[in-house]
């Protein structure tokens, strides 16, 4: 799985926001030196057992892919789906993969405002709509994919979009404590929260993008520009 990893291996300290802030880069991570048909063969094992898991996915929803069922589905034994992804929430992010990387690419290296070449409120209000929507699209996925409470934070994923947030506020609020607002800013777009607001109060997903632009606005003193008429 591809991640964004940044410049420090932890969030804190962020450089002064007056020094140029390095471009993320996207590391493959892997084993190097194994034998290319090894791996090859272990790519095609990997291919078939997401293709088992999207398939219960797809018949019985998140519930119903467990670590035997898709050893089941994939005519391997458990082991060899532990070997491959760890457990549980390895196999559903391993699934969210694609998404999850076509996400990271949009907001590390897309167009403005969500990429690079806006004002950092700017950035900040696409990325929260982004995430919002991005989520929205695989929420049960997305929900049972959750990380554990001695990973939800530490998870390379979750620390990629943390410190992009925290580098944004950053950006924009250089004397604030950028660390505890990304924490409050970043509550608003857990998917847990999300599936409360938008499955069990009803809410529409614009309402959820009209208030992180609000949150955003009272946050930063920063009030956005108004679309440009067509």
């Amino acid at each position: 799985m591809l991640y964004a990893v940044f410049m420090s291996a932890s969030l804190p300290p962020f450089p002064p926001h007056q020094e140029p802030v390095g471009a993320p880069e996207l590391l493959e991570l892997g084993v190097s030196g194994q034998d290319p048909c090894l791996r090859a063969d272990a790519a095609r094992n990997r291919a078939r057992l997401l293709e088992a898991a999207a398939k219960l996915i797809a018949e019985h929803g998140a519930a119903g892919v467990t670590m035997e069922a898709v050893a089941a589905a994939a005519q391997v034994g458990k082991g060899t789906v532990f070997r491959r992804f760890g457990d549980r929430v390895g196999l559903l992010t391993a699934l969210l993969d694609h998404s999850e990387r076509k996400f990271q690419a949009a907001f590390l290296s897309g167009p403005p405002p969500l990429g690079p070449g806006a004002p950092p409120v700017d950035r900040l209000n696409a990325f929260g709509h982004a995430m919002l929507r991005h989520c929205a699209e695989s929420l049960e996925l997305q929900i049972a994919a959750e990380p554990d409470h001695a990973r939800r934070f530490t998870a390379p994923a979750r620390r990629l979009l943390r410190g992009h947030v925290a580098l944004l506020l950053r950006q924009a609020l250089p004397d604030a404590d950028c660390e505890l607002l990304t924490t409050a800013l970043m509550g608003f777009l857990d998917p847990v929260a999300i599936h409360h607001l938008t499955r069990q109060c009803g809410m529409p997903l614009n309402r959820l993008e009209a208030g992180w632009t609000d949150l955003v606005t009272r946050v930063t003193g920063v009030t956005p520009a108004a679309p440009e008429e067509s």
